[in-house]
């Protein structure tokens, strides 16, 4: 009777150490099949991730909407840009810039460029645009005409030698009807007589809202 229980408690013992090996190795089977391939990101991980995703989102925004207020094709009759003009009253530092070899005229906030403007400057040599520093001058008018050139132009601005090189809109002739042949190389060509060539709707709002000794620099 004895060694029937003890043979019993025997085999009761092999059985539980059987069935207990076999539970670890499927746990260990599952925990293998279960295991991330990837680390888990920690909630605060996935906040700064976000932020710095929609940080580079707005930053890509700034910059397409930059690229996109110039009006293109260019329109000689209407603003370069299709954003409203600067308020000159809220600007600090304001000052303007020529560049003949892009064809752009910046206005700018100390070093910032707040507007763009399509521009034809001089074609060269003894037509070419004087480069250096400049100051915008007292005189201004609605309208000229020049029959040398046999060209005027609308809503000018004298920068340099009292009414010689000026601001101005896209030529005319001397009926004040817009000469489309040159009107249409607007931003594309350097083809002035030395003058600063400009969109209808950019040289009126020069004239009308430039202020005797505003800075300007041509390059």
């Amino acid at each position: 009777m004895k060694k029937q229980t003890v043979t019993k408690l025997i085999a009761g013992l092999i059985l539980c150490l059987t069935v207990t090996f076999f539970v670890g190795q499927v746990s260990d089977l599952l925990e293998i099949h279960h295991t991330p391939t990837e680390q888990k990101i920690k909630p605060s991980q996935k906040t700064k991730q976000a932020q710095e995703h929609n940080s580079q989102v707005q930053v890509s925004h700034r910059r397409t909407s930059k690229k996109s207020v110039m009006r293109r094709p260019i329109n000689w009759k209407k603003s370069s840009e299709t954003v409203a003009y600067p308020d000159l009253s809220k600007i600090d530092d304001f000052w303007i810039h020529v560049s003949t070899r892009k064809s752009r005229v910046f206005l700018m906030s100390g070093s910032r460029k707040i507007y763009t403007m399509y521009a034809s400057t001089g074609a060269g040599g003894e037509q070419a645009t004087p480069k250096g520093t400049w100051y915008i001058q007292p005189e201004k008018g609605d309208f000229f005409y020049n029959s040398q050139s046999g060209e005027g132009a609308k809503y000018w601005v004298s920068f340099k030698d009292h009414g010689v090189y000026l601001f101005h809109s896209v030529p005319t002739d001397q009926n004040g009807n817009f000469i489309k042949k040159e009107a249409t190389e607007l931003g594309k060509k350097a083809n002035s007589h030395g003058c600063v060539r400009l969109s209808v709707a950019d040289a009126k709002w020069m004239y009308h809202n430039l202020q005797p000794n505003t800075k300007v620099v041509i390059d």
